[in-house]
């Protein structure tokens, strides 16, 4: 049985659970719970380990970060040993090839991580009515043809991805400010992210039964 990776903090255990639960095929492993001593030695991916899942989440720690942070304070709540395993995990699956998906905090994982950097503090998407409303209107790029499309989501954070990482492109923006909303990353089999939460409404089923097809498909098409 195909194994997907993921750290999953407990507030969101239900709302991602109400995905996996059709998806009998599918071991999550959440490495919150799991002993990392169950893995092979210097791998934090589990053996059988067919993609990763980088989820939300409280903010980078700042020694992970690829850029100053004049005021620490704008770091809010941040999980050192999370952020340990996200990073090494990321580059094992990278290095692999396997398809990931990476929601929220994870896109800025997957860009900080590809070298990119991020605004640390922006306005107006941390407003109470945009975690749950699919309020924040998108505006899609030219090319963004593979990935699902919303017109409107459920954005809410304070960080957001500034400079890119080496390889990604942006799919989608946040129709009022510009804020980076979606990417996907060139010349990999599967490898999108997005600011928004998909696991919390079911009109985002698109989004998850893409990569669901690609972590059975074994070896999916690189992206054009």
């Amino acid at each position: 049985m195909p194994i997907l990776a993921t750290w999953i903090r407990e507030v969101d255990a239900a709302s991602f659970g109400r995905w996996f639960a059709g998806r009998p095929d599918l071991d999550v492993c959440n490495a919150r719970l799991e002993d990392p001593d169950s893995h092979p030695p210097g791998d934090p991916l589990p053996p059988g380990t067919a993609g990763l899942l980088l989820s939300g989440g409280p903010d980078i720690d700042a020694a992970f970060l690829r850029q100053p942070v004049p005021d620490p304070s704008v770091i809010e709540e941040p999980e050192p040993a999370r952020d340990r395993w996200e990073f090494a995990a990321l580059e094992a699956a990278l290095a692999r090839r396997l398809p990931i998906l990476a929601i929220c905090k994870g896109v800025q994982v997957l860009n900080v991580a590809l070298g990119g950097t991020l605004h640390l503090d922006i306005p107006r998407h941390a407003a109470p009515e945009l975690r749950d409303g699919d309020l924040q209107p998108l505006r899609y790029a030219d090319g963004a043809t593979d990935s699902p499309r919303f017109d409107t989501v459920n954005s809410s954070h304070h960080q957001a991805l500034d400079t890119l990482g080496n390889g990604l492109e942006v799919e989608a923006w946040s129709a009022s400010d510009d804020v980076v909303e979606q990417v996907r990353l060139r010349d990999y089999p599967y490898c999108v992210g997005v600011q928004f939460h998909p696991e919390r409404h079911p009109r985002y089923a698109p989004l998850f039964q893409d990569f669901f097809d690609r972590l059975a498909a074994g070896s999916p098409r690189a992206n054009p």
